[in-house]
């Protein structure tokens, strides 16, 4: 199935979903764990055996819900057809179908609480170190790739971060360092960086902002806060 782009997703309009990295993410507020399980029991039941289902945390009040296509197709420039992990109209559709159950059980959607952590390390030669970071993180050097056609480690059932590996400077003047890339709702970025610096931090770069805005603790280490404006209609 072919991967969505984002000006696509936004113009779906799910008012409860958010874009975040790969996937599209919703919070429901619940009362308790038994009113979450009801939700969730009312969700499985539109599902067929076996059908695309979300990834779902149920909560100290709140119910969060991934949705993600694990083998969404993606074209190159020149034809190729890659396989990666995205949203596809099979997402959106299912999205449309638990927005309606949640309003149908008086649930409320809290899309600015949602949130998907990533990290990041420099490498000088990401596809030389992969294979030893995936058999650490995963216990399979086979999740190197997985879901993408770049080195990035990825967890096929999502027990950890997606890792990303990044350009180090080639000069030696900077040591490969992680980061960690953490992703947000549009219209929260800027409530977010000024939560940042209010808390001693400092931004180092805007120049992308708000899609990405990389930020500093007073020792100098990096985070990158991360927005898919495009999928959100404000690219």
């Amino acid at each position: 199935m072919e991967m969505m782009p984002g000006k696509d997703i936004a113009a779906a309009g799910l008012t409860d979903w958010r874009k975040l990295a790969q996937g599209i993410h919703a919070r429901y507020v619940v009362d308790d764990f038994a009113a979450g399980v009801e939700f969730m029991a009312a969700v499985a039941a539109v599902i067929p055996p076996g059908g695309h289902h979300p990834r779902a945390v149920i909560g100290a009040g709140h119910v969060d819900l991934e949705l993600v296509t694990a083998d969404a197709i993606y074209r190159t420039d020149d034809g190729e057809e890659l396989i990666v992990e995205w949203v596809t109209q099979q997402d959106v559709d299912l999205a449309r179908r638990i927005q309606q159950i949640a309003s149908e059980q008086g649930l409320r959607a809290d899309p600015s609480s949602v949130t998907e952590l990533e990290l990041g390390l420099d490498a000088i030669t990401s596809g030389a170190i992969a294979p030893m970071w995936a058999a650490l993180l995963t216990g399979d050097s086979s999740s190197q790739g997985r879901g993408t056609p770049g080195d990035e480690v990825r967890d096929a059932t999502a027990r950890i971060p997606n890792l990303w590996f990044d350009d180090a400077p080639q000069d030696g003047a900077e040591p490969s360092r992680f980061h960690v890339e953490v992703y947000v709702p549009a219209e929260i970025v800027e409530d977010r960086i000024a939560a940042v610096v209010a808390a001693g931090g400092t931004v180092v770069d805007d120049s992308q902002s708000p899609a990405l805005t990389v930020v500093a603790d007073a020792e100098d280490n990096r985070g990158v806060l991360c927005a898919d404006v495009a999928a959100a209609g404000t690219a």
